[in-house]
């Protein structure tokens, strides 16, 4: 991907953060990165060609912000371990792994467009997988741990959607609360049950 594209990719999911679906005008963005239309046109096939790459990327980076978290913990270090380093990632300016100004816009869009919400369904659903297989370690069975991976999400989700938005550090101490019900993976007996300290 070249340098260019990649600004035009960046800049959209700002305006998208910014003014919601309604912003993304290829004019507008244009003037914000000081480019010509040409530029655009060079990179991409009209605004629907735009629409979709900015989809992508969005979703590329969402999904391995997430994967390389957990990744970086080390997926054998146990669900307290990893989601304690996820917790950590919700930082305040957009610049962890909660970015609330676009998951608002990006759900808001997908209520009427349906490759966005074709690209949302994706997200939930990576984000959920991940976070169930986090989980999987502290708990008995595949459902339990699909029922754990909804609580930080819907969490993460809820937080969002209310107005205003939680804050990140609020929501990171929501988290905080929430590792302290997460079963100590280092007590858990071969049978998936946790045996007294």
């Amino acid at each position: 991907m070249s340098a260019a594209r990649d600004r035009w990719l960046n800049e959209g999911l700002k305006v998208l953060a910014e003014e919601g679906a309604a912003g993304i005008r290829i004019d507008r963005i244009a003037a914000r990165l000081n480019l010509s239309k040409g530029s655009f046109h060079h990179h991409f096939d009209g605004a629907e060609g735009y629409k979709k790459a900015l989809l992508a990327h969005f979703e590329k980076l969402s999904i391995e912000t997430f994967e390389n978290a957990i990744s970086e913990a080390g997926e054998s270090a146990g669900a307290r371990v990893i989601l304690a380093q996820l917790t950590k990632l919700v930082r305040p300016g957009g610049t962890g792994i909660y970015r609330p100004e676009l998951d608002i816009a990006l759900r808001a869009w997908a209520t009427w467009d349906a490759d966005v919400r074709a690209v949302q369904t994706r997200l939930d659903e990576a984000r959920l997988s991940a976070l169930q297989r986090v989980w999987r370690s502290a708990v008995a069975s595949d459902e339990e741990a699909r029922t754990a991976a909804l609580l930080p999400y819907l969490l993460a989700v809820g937080a969002t959607v209310v107005f205003p938005p939680v804050d990140a550090d609020q929501l990171r101490d929501l988290y905080e609360i929430l590792l302290r019900l997460v079963p100590d993976s280092s007590c858990q007996t071969q049978d998936g049950t946790t045996s007294p300290r």
